[in-house]
């Protein structure tokens, strides 16, 4: 039985984005189970549990984030399980406690804004903190941080990031900044390189008439970069067709191009359509002669309310998309990734 407890988005300092939207496309039943990819501050989780007596698996990279979940009676009570992991690995994940299929997916895809807001973790240019940005924290032996990668990476390399990950025009002036003024000092903090771009461009106003600081575009590339989140994005999609049970429910909510494109073309594909194609990614036929994975309740993305955005502004850039498993067998082929692009303009 459905709760009747209102579904809140605001939890403990932190906006789970479009929470009632991701509670209605999943529709937790009694005795079903969840994956929570991206938990976070647990507000997607504690949500669908307020639901219906079920369970969540509660995965994420960052130790801060599970210390946090450790401490939920709803963990305490063995209805949250916290999982130490990356999404993209939620099958072995799985796997490895005993589970073959869940009943809903909710992925809630960059960087949270309790990491945005803590200045020590490298991710905000608003703030002076250490030039890191790794999601799995400072102390992480799998990747490198931010400051390795401006520091040491070539002109050519450093273009391309920012122009493959940040579509950033200018990603070979800055590039070509980055290299010229390492040799005097390198790069060591948030401040030290959004200062940087700062000189380097002009400051643009979005659609709303507020100013976009030059270096935003810069910081997403370099953040998806060294947290590989557009690899992270395709092997999460594939392991959800391969893990959810036929009516399964899938939402994924997406907050820039790069990732809703990449959303958007496997739910087309994999309902039976055709990706749709651009002049860097070919159109792929459809598979006509067997039933699709997925169904889509509507194919376009859902936008965040009205007062949802003037709550939470950083809402406004958020898209879900939302699918239903049928019982067609997974797909065998691999979720498209997006092809090699040079740095832009100088």
């Amino acid at each position: 039985m459905t709760s009747s407890s209102p579904i809140i988005a605001q939890q403990e300092g932190h906006y789970s984005v479009m929470l009632p939207e991701i509670i209605d496309a999943l529709a937790p039943r009694e005795g079903e189970c969840f994956v929570d990819g991206t938990f976070g501050a647990g507000g997607y989780s504690r949500a669908i549990l307020q639901q219906a007596p079920c369970k969540v698996f509660g995965i994420d990279r960052d130790p801060t984030a599970l210390r946090r979940a450790a401490e939920f009676e709803e963990t305490k009570a063995g209805r949250l399980v916290p999982l130490a992991g990356c999404f993209g690995d939620m099958m072995q994940l799985l796997e490895n406690i005993g589970v073959s299929s869940v009943d809903g997916i909710v992925l809630d895809l960059g960087v949270s804004s309790m990491q945005l807001d803590q200045a020590e973790r490298g991710f905000s240019f608003q703030e002076d903190g250490p030039l890191d940005m790794r999601m799995d924290g400072p102390e992480s032996t799998l990747r490198q941080p931010v400051s390795h990668v401006v520091n040491t990476y070539s002109e050519k390399e450093l273009a391309d990031i920012l122009y493959k990950y940040g579509e950033e025009k200018k990603s070979r002036l800055i590039a070509r900044a980055i290299v010229t003024d390492r040799v005097e000092k390198p790069f060591e903090t948030t401040l030290q390189l959004a200062g940087l771009i700062r000189r380097l461009l002009k400051t643009k106003p979005n659609k709303d008439g507020k100013s976009i600081h030059p270096a935003t575009r810069s910081f997403q590339a370099l953040r998806i970069f060294v947290n590989d989140e557009l690899g992270e994005l395709e092997r999460g999609l594939a392991a959800a067709e391969q893990l959810l049970a036929p009516g399964g429910r899938l939402a994924v909510v997406s907050f820039h191009s790069l990732e809703d494109r990449i959303v958007k073309n496997f739910l087309r594909e994999r309902s039976g359509g055709t990706p749709q194609g651009s002049r860097h990614t070919p159109t792929v036929e459809p598979s006509a002669l067997r039933k699709a994975p997925f169904d889509l309740p509507t194919k376009k993305a859902i936008p965040p309310s009205d007062e949802e955005c003037r709550e939470n502004p950083r809402s406004r850039s958020a898209k879900l998309r939302v699918a239903i498993r049928t019982d067609a067998p997974a797909t065998d082929h691999p979720v498209g990734t997006l092809p090699a692009r040079e740095g832009g303009r100088a």
